[in-house]
């Protein structure tokens, strides 16, 4: 999976969980921007630590 594909998909997450909040599905929301936070982080520590092995 390419990083464009990867942040598409949080981006939609993200998305998805403003809409899901102003249209009053507040449980729905929460756990669309749980899966957003979480995905960015982990994606986030994977090419933090990718570049701090690449560099020694």
């Amino acid at each position: 999976m390419n990083d464009f594909y990867k942040d598409a998909v949080i981006g939609v997450m993200f998305t998805m969980g403003v809409v899901g909040f102003i249209s009053g599905e507040f449980i729905v929301s929460t756990v669309l921007f749980a899966a957003a936070a979480i995905s960015s982080n982990v994606e986030m520590s994977r090419r933090l630590s990718a570049t701090a092995s690449n560099n020694g």
